[in-house]
Parts: C-alpha cells; sequence; structure tokens
C-alpha cells in the first residue's frame, strides 16, 4: 500500500542500479523484477507513491491511475490505494492497465466517472513544480525532460501547490487505517517503523481523522483550481537519489519515531490524496549514473492524456534498452 516496511528482519529489495542501493517502495520488487527483466511487467499498488517512488529509483514505468480505474478489492477504506502496472515502455504499462481497467462490484469508486471535461491531445498548457529539497543532480536530469515539452510546442510555466499540514494529515489518515488493521499479539511480528505508524494510529481519535480528512478535501480543491490552468502537472518523480538499501528514507528522515518515511517524497502522496492520474517515466542518469524519474500528472480521469504526453515524451528521452531476455509486450490480436 505505501513505503512502510511490513515486516520484521525481511531483506530490503535492492536497486538494480546498483544493489548497495535500495530500489524504493513498497513495490520495490515489482519494479526491480522489471528492470532486470525478469518479466515484461508488474502489478503494483500505490498508496503514497509505492508505484512511482521505486519506478523512478530503478529506470523504469510507473503509472498510478486515476481512483477508480482498475479496481481495488477489497476496497481500500482510506481511499489512498491505486492498483497500476510497472513496465518498461509506457506502451506497456498503458496495455498492463487497459487490461485491468474496468468496474468491479466490490469496489464502488470503480464505478465513478470522472468530473473533469475531456482533454484533447495537442499543444498544452503544463505547470512544472519544484518541490523544495530537490537535489541538482536529480534537477539536472529532469531539466531535460522540461526541454523536451518545451520544444514539442507545449507551453510550460512554473507553478506552486501550497496546501498547508498536508504531511501530518496523510500520516494520521494511513496510521489509523494501519491501526485498524492491525492486532496487538501481532505487534512482536511487526517492523519497527511500521510499529512506529501503529502505535500513532491507535493514539488518533475520530476528530483527528475528521481533521486530516478537511485537509484532504482542501487540497482536492486547490488542484481542481490548479488544473483549471493546466491541462498537465509535470515535476521530478522523486527529488532525491536512491538512498541506501538499509535506510527507509535519507538520513534526515530515517528515524522510524519521527514518522517523517515519506517526507522526502512530497511529490507522490497528494495525487492519491485527490486521485489524480500520475505517471512517472526515466528522465535520464544523474552524474553519479544513478536512475531519476519525471512525473506527469492530470485531471481525474484524464489518464489517456497524461498517457499520450507520456508516451511522446519518452520518444524525446529515449527509453532504458530492454534486457535481453525481455520481449515486447503486443496485443493478443497481434500475435
Amino acid at each position: 500500500m505505501c513505503a512502510i516496511p511490513i515486516c520484521r528482519d525481511a531483506p530490503p529489495t535492492p536497486n538494480p542500479n546498483p544493489p548497495r542501493l535500495r530500489g524504493g517502495g513498497s513495490s520495490g520488487g515489482a519494479a526491480a523484477a522489471v528492470a532486470m527483466g525478469l518479466c515484461d511487467g508488474a502489478l503494483g499498488t500505490d498508496g503514497s507513491g509505492s508505484i512511482r517512488i521505486p519506478a523512478a529509483f530503478c529506470g523504469v514505468v510507473g503509472y498510478k491511475p486515476s481512483l477508480g480505474r482498475i479496481p481495488y478489492v477489497p476496497n481500500s477504506a482510506d481511499r489512498l490505494a491505486h492498483q497500476g502496472p510497472l513496465a518498461r515502455t509506457v506502451a506497456d504499462a498503458a496495455l498492463l492497465g487497459q487490461v485491468m481497467a474496468g468496474p468491479h462490484p466490490a469496489d464502488p469508486d470503480s464505478a465513478l466517472g470522472s468530473l473533469d471535461a475531456p482533454r484533447g491531445e495537442g499543444v498544452l498548457r503544463i505547470g512544472w513544480i519544484e518541490y523544495d529539497g530537490t537535489c541538482e543532480e536529480v534537477r539536472e536530469v529532469t531539466e531535460q525532460a522540461r526541454l523536451a515539452l518545451l520544444g514539442q510546442g507545449h507551453l510550460v510555466e512554473d507553478v506552486e501547490v501550497r496546501c498547508t499540514h498536508l504531511y501530518p494529515a496523510l500520516v494520521d489518515l494511513l496510521a489509523a487505517s494501519e491501526a485498524a488493521g492491525a492486532r496487538p499479539e501481532d505487534d512482536e511480528w511487526a517492523d519497527l517503523g511500521r510499529l512506529e505508524v501503529i502505535r500513532h494510529g491507535r493514539t488518533l481519535s475520530g476528530a483527528d481523522v475528521i481533521r486530516a480528512e478537511e485537509v484532504r478535501q482542501g487540497l482536492r480543491t486547490t488542484l481542481r483550481t490548479v488544473m483549471d490552468r493546466y491541462d498537465v502537472l509535470a515535476m521530478a518523480t522523486v527529488p532525491v537519489e536512491p538512498f541506501a538499501a538499509d535506510a527507509i528514507g535519507p538520513a534526515w528522515a530515517a528515524d522510524p519515531r519521527d514518522l517523517r518515511w515519506l517526507a522526502w517524497a512530497p511529490a507522490s502522496y497528494p495525487f492519491n490524496m485527490t486521485g489524480q492520474p500520475a505517471l512517472s517515466l526515466p528522465a535520464g542518469l544523474t552524474r553519479s549514473g544513478l536512475p531519476a524519474g519525471v512525473q506527469l500528472v492530470g485531471p481525474v480521469g484524464a489518464d489517456d492524456l497524461v498517457l499520450w504526453l507520456a508516451g511522446r515524451l519518452e520518444a524525446d528521452l529515449g527509453t532504458p534498452v530492454d534486457p535481453p531476455a525481455v520481449r515486447a509486450l503486443e496485443p493478443a490480436a497481434a500475435r
């Protein structure tokens, strides 16, 4: 669901580039398997970045669809978790997403339509967001994506999105959900990081959760206003390079007791809270030779537009060379 370790003493998923670094979480195994050519594509679960973060760290494509486009069963009570594919290319991710999409009676969100007007393909208005703490190495790589978008003729403008108390609200929503599903007798088996989250969740009142929901609604309102001005938002998927495999975050967020296990990824969780489609694709390698991703975000329901733009951007940036064992996915009718 999110980047919370689940089982005590379970080894972290290593990054293929190189193994001493973390592959991201929680769908890090799926991203690493795709990057290493062990499979054509994989299914991930994204509750606050768990598809897109490992996609950026491992140099593959990760697609979190609009909430409900791909059913999530059993239904996620916090309405943060999304199912989505990871693949080598945008075309493969789009194909996998098409196969998985559709309504399901056990997920009421999968029957909801979009309130946003259809967005046409062509010259787009793109809002570029640069989050505080973006390191210079990642900025240099993602700047090439910005230049590519400008080269395609799109209008790209800097935009700042402000929403106060957003990360604490996310922590409260996730912690309340985790605590609701955790039995005290299982605490001894929990990873220490997850245990801190559960303990925090047990201190929350119903009023605390309602206040967190009010923050979420404020973010939805703010971003709907932003999306009235822009067709797509773009940004670095993760503002930092991959960190050590045995850490849950950069040094300043590595103590589980601080509950900052996702504070270093401010471009991921907001779009779980709003349900907007978001896709990470490889933007290139940093000076250290590590993958960095660029994220494209559309209005709720504008998945096809995000996938179209991602495909065009991928063509300009270049895609990774497939490992020898990997063949491109193609529709069954074409085989």
